[in-house]
């Protein structure tokens, strides 16, 4: 019942349910790629200890405290807080659990504060940390707590969604935004978004610019991306803006969680935009090769069959990894994105120069 809602992960959910069916250890790090059930799960866990799965999920518990960033890091005054209050024994249940979500944007000075109460915990206290990531906590930390992966989701999962979700879509469209959506839940969400057809119909046509359009533009390339990723930060920031009215926080305690989601989105946009043309170019490679079952983009499979010449699968394979390695730099590196895009353009022009214009 826990675990109800949490789509496949079926490593996660053994583990999990083990902790549940001894007594549980004082902390567990669930790690993991975004839009994958990890929060959910953690949630659900808690509601197992506690018994009450009705106010956990509201987050009216007593014996529950979440732990959400306000800003674009979890700081020390948050997790002395947190510290302060766990010091206190249960109220209702035999336990008090701690959720920290975002655990990855803790400072070195809260990850600091927080390890000391991982070393030595309250006997009642069990504390979940939920983290995008592994690599931005200290290894200390990582090490007093039970590791729990969660893996990005199988495309039957997504279909399945898809279909429950969307039951108009055809199967060429559930495939397409299922492989589109790279395993994520949040993703297959947002393609649901009649605005995200738009979007997506935009962004292909981006991808095919570099060898389809003689007037080709790598600048309006560059925009079209980031007008996109900008109406999709404006649209998270409506949303938390609305779910911050009835929150206890300050004006600027709500100006910085406001902030940092849709600076959030905004990001999460242009890295999934930078998927999707790998993909494209990708599909180019599978067409020409005969791989049709293979492709992404499987609504679209006529016009790749167009596109997909022998001469341009080449340059698409050398497109591709342009992509790539500006995906990789945007999600390392602070880099202006504006500069970068119209950067990738330009080598996207040059990549399919040898190739004829359709």
């Amino acid at each position: 019942m826990a675990f109800d809602g949490v789509s496949d992960q079926p490593e996660a959910k053994r583990l999990l349910e083990a902790a549940l069916a001894d007594e549980p250890a004082h902390a567990y790090l669930l790690h993991g790629p975004p839009g994958v059930g990890k929060r959910r799960a953690a949630l659900g866990f808690a509601a197992e200890l506690l018994g009450d799965e009705s106010r956990v999920l509201n987050g009216a518990h007593p014996d529950l405290y979440l732990l959400e960033p306000l800003g674009e890091m979890i700081r020390i005054d948050e997790i002395r807080r947190l510290r302060h209050d766990l010091h206190m024994r249960p109220f209702e249940a035999p336990h008090r659990v701690y959720v920290i979500v975002g655990a990855h944007l803790m400072n070195e000075d809260a990850a600091d504060a927080l390890l000391k109460d991982l070393e030595e915990p309250p006997s009642y206290a069990v504390i979940v940390l939920v983290a995008d990531e592994l690599g931005p906590l200290p290894a200390t930390i990582r090490s007093r707590c039970q590791l729990v992966p969660f893996r990005r989701l199988p495309e039957a999962a997504l279909r399945a969604y898809l279909a429950e979700r969307a039951p108009g879509l055809d199967e060429a469209e559930r495939i397409a935004l299922a492989r589109v959506a790279a395993g994520r839940l949040d993703r297959a969400e947002r393609l649901l978004d009649p605005q995200s057809t738009t979007r997506r119909t935009e962004l292909l046509g981006v991808a095919r610019a570099p060898y389809a359009d003689v007037e080709f533009e790598p600048s309006e390339a560059a925009a079209t991306l980031l007008e996109a990723a900008r109406k999709r930060g404006a649209a998270a920031k409506d949303i938390a803006d609305a779910e911050l009215e009835g929150l206890d926080l300050t004006a600027r305690e709500a100006e910085q969680r406001s902030k940092r989601v849709e600076r959030g989105a905004e990001r999460e946009e242009l890295l999934a935009s930078l998927e999707e043309l790998v993909a494209w170019y990708r599909d180019l490679v599978v067409v020409s090769a005969g791989a049709e079952r293979a492709v992404v983009h499987a609504d679209r499979i006529e016009l790749l069959r167009e596109d997909a010449t022998r001469a341009r699968a080449l340059d698409a394979e050398v497109a591709a990894e342009a992509v790539r390695a500006l995906w990789r730099e945007l999600e390392e590196f602070n880099l202006a994105p504006a500069l970068a895009l119209e950067s990738l353009f330009i080598r996207l022009r040059r990549a399919f120069a040898g190739s004829p214009v359709t």
